[in-house]
């Protein structure tokens, strides 16, 4: 039996090693270039909503992210999103914005309202809905509302170390300045 696996382990071995590589083919298209954190982005929005009153729901148009960005999204993005819920002051007077990420729920008198949203990798919808009939939702929660959307490259999102609820980490992970987010306006 040791004279059979051996007798087969040098054939194998011989022919591996003797084979002949013959003519390369012809190259093959270029790949890909790796994706990283310089194919995220994160535009700002400012929106109205409008009620759907069979639904029982404000929503947003959709908005298409080609018309904010030409930053491909793949369908493995990593799309987040907040909404801005105040200007706050620091101890040394200067202005901060609060952002908060969705869903984002608020306690009403009559009951629950929740942000929420869906997204494909073309498109965004953002949404209020509400356990109790939302139709006469006070305007400070339906217009003038400044969303920030983050597109994120999974491979990118699932390998960094920051935290996602807050928009600065994830904009420090990014390496992305004020400056570089870009600020659209949806409808008005």
């Amino acid at each position: 039996m040791k004279k059979l696996f051996s007798i087969l382990f040098m054939t194998a071995f011989l022919f591996t090693s003797c084979s002949d590589d013959g003519e390369r083919g012809p190259q093959g298209p270029p790949g890909e270039d790796g994706l990283d954190a310089a194919s995220a982005t994160i535009f700002e929005i400012n929106s109205n909503f409008f009620y759907d009153e069979e639904a029982n729901l404000w929503t947003t148009d959709l908005l298409a992210f080609s018309d904010f960005t030409d930053v491909k999204v793949l369908e493995t993005d990593v799309v987040l999103i907040y909404r801005l819920d105040a200007i706050g002051q620091l101890d040394d007077g200067s202005d901060v914005d609060e952002w908060s990420m969705l869903p984002q729920n608020f306690f009403t008198e009559e009951g629950t309202i929740q942000y929420v949203f869906n997204h494909t990798f073309v498109d965004t919808e953002i949404f209020i809905d509400g356990n109790y009939d939302i139709g006469g939702l006070s305007d400070d929660f339906t217009t003038d509302q400044i969303f920030r959307i983050a597109i994120i490259p999974a491979n990118f999102y699932e390998s960094a170390n920051f935290d996602s609820s807050s928009i600065h980490s994830v904009m420090n992970a990014l390496d992305l300045k004020e400056s570089d987010v870009k600020k659209v306006e949806a409808n008005k």
